[in-house]
């Protein structure tokens, strides 16, 4: 059965409830790393500003390219005028940070109640500063996870590409430098000549796209933007998604199906890479190898990182929860589980907690709202979100994703008397 007839098949246990996550603002801690002249001004309450604080770990003599417009007691009653006072920082923030050439107005659940339209005041802004261009999307989380935030931030920037209908492959989702780096040389080796990536480390190299575009995501959680992408012409190339050996190898593969390249000189140029992480990954094998894990729903990665744990190391799944289920984006994961394993979308946390506490997994990979509780009950627990900040594609980070995953294990046996 083809992968997305496969995906399609399968039964999946939705739950609709309580939620357990954080929300899309979090995602400014790793694009502003990523895209290095944007700045991203939250426009929120002090708990957004206190968030963004402590998940970024930021240093009092610090000057990261992120901010909150704090909205007062003033603003929620009405006795302000917002946009006068939203106007009026960014006109300070501007003057101070000239090396900013793509300001984002990021709205927040503070914002969006007072519906303060963010999308008109940058529009209404844009015109203001010369050679900065003012975007504007929603973090907020109302309604969705932490992920989406990325989502939301890569949606806002394809309509400012600019046509191009020039062959080419787009890399979609914010990867660390190092990481990108070594996907470059990888297609470059390949033969691939032209290879962009969304989003773009500087502003002014926002690339192209048109209908020779063909585009790789390398995050499950970028629907929106994969929509958008499609809409302006380009073409998605359906594939695992690049985790551990397997996933790295498939992933690459149908970018060299699509450009034609010689499966001779695909294997020949993927090997080396590809037996440095199966060599890297036996190292955590045994420690792995049969140990039972339960995934809360959280970012959205979970489906390829439980198809990297079960094939690669031999763990077994009890249960798959996901916020959202991407069937024909995660199809060739979907369709590479184990037979029969549970696959649950959406979170109704006291029952999926009801239910950890009955399979009594080796480890729980969950939010940082549950993972003091679970280990209090004695569970093993892996941070969902640190699995988003580290370094974990690719053929290179194949062992540093497996040992994310026996840390927790060693630090239990460890502690065992």
């Amino acid at each position: 059965m083809a992968p997305a007839r496969a995906a399609e098949a399968l039964p999946v246990l939705r739950e609709r409830g309580q939620r357990e996550v954080f929300c899309g603002l979090t995602g400014i801690i790793w694009l502003h790393r990523k895209v290095q002249d944007a700045f991203f001004l939250v426009v929120g309450s002090r708990t957004c500003a206190h968030l963004l604080q402590s998940a970024a770990g930021v240093m009092v003599f610090a000057e990261p390219r992120f901010g909150t417009a704090i909205i007062e007691e003033r603003d929620l009653a009405g006795l302000a005028d917002a946009n006068e006072e939203l106007d009026k920082v960014v006109r300070q923030l501007l003057a101070r940070r000239p090396e900013i050439k793509l300001l984002f107005l990021v709205g927040s659940c503070p914002s969006e109640v007072i519906k303060l339209d963010l999308g008109r005041a940058a529009q209404r802004l844009n015109g203001s500063y010369p050679g900065v261009k003012i975007l504007n999307y929603s973090g907020s989380g109302i309604e969705t996870t932490f992920t989406q935030g990325e989502d939301a931030c890569l949606a806002a920037l394809v309509p400012e590409m600019r046509e191009d209908a020039v062959d080419q492959l787009l890399i979609v989702g914010a990867l660390p430098d190092v990481v990108e780096d070594q996907f470059r040389r990888l297609f470059a080796d390949l033969g691939i000549a032209r290879v962009e990536t969304l989003p773009p480390r500087r502003a002014k190299d926002l690339p192209g796209i048109g209908t020779g575009t063909r585009f790789l995501l390398a995050q499950p959680f970028l629907g929106d933007t994969a929509r958008m992408l499609e809409t302006r012409g380009a073409r998605h190339l359906p594939a695992m998604f690049p985790f551990g050996a397997e996933g790295t190898t498939a992933w690459l593969h149908a970018a060299a199906t699509e450009f034609g390249i010689d499966e001779m000189h695909f294997r020949s140029v993927v090997a080396p890479g590809r037996e440095r992480a199966k060599r890297a990954l036996a190292h955590h094998a045994a420690r792995l190898n049969g140990k039972s894990i339960f995934f809360m729903p959280d970012s959205q990665l979970e489906v390829p990182l439980a198809r990297f744990l079960a094939n690669e190391l031999g763990m077994t799944l009890v249960e798959v929860g996901t916020p959202y289920l991407h069937r024909s984006h995660l199809a060739d994961d979907l369709a590479a589980l184990p037979a029969g394993v549970q696959i649950s979308e959406g979170q109704d946390v006291d029952k999926q907690l009801d239910r950890v506490r009955a399979a009594k997994p080796d480890l729980t990979v969950c939010g940082l709202g549950l993972a003091n509780p679970l280990e209090r009950e004695g569970f093993s627990t892996k941070w969902a979100i640190e699995l988003v900040f580290s370094p974990v594609h690719g053929f290179e980070q194949a062992g540093d994703l497996a040992e994310l995953f026996a840390r927790p294990l060693v630090r239990r046996d460890r502690l065992t008397v």
